[in-house]
């Protein structure tokens, strides 16, 4: 039951991640409420990240780290529950 909740929360927030993405590639309205929520959700994952690592010639990679960091902890809460 725990590792169904943990897996649906990891899930969640891929899915947020990657709108984040979306977002950042067509102009949308920045004041609309789902996109303050997605901004709000994710940043306070993605800014550490970007904090450590600058964007390389403009590109972020952050939200690709990390989802390899949220995948890596999903693997150890998944063999632990």
């Amino acid at each position: 039951m725990a590792a169904t909740i943990v897996y649906w929360i990891f899930q969640i927030f891929y899915i947020l991640i990657l709108a984040r993405v979306i977002l950042s590639w067509v102009r949308i309205n920045p004041y609309n409420p789902i996109v303050q929520f997605i901004y709000q959700a994710t940043e306070p994952l993605l800014a550490p990240i970007r904090r450590m690592m600058p964007a390389a010639g403009g590109i972020d990679f952050s939200p690709i780290i990390l989802i390899l960091l949220l995948s890596l902890l999903q693997r150890i809460l998944a063999t632990v529950l």
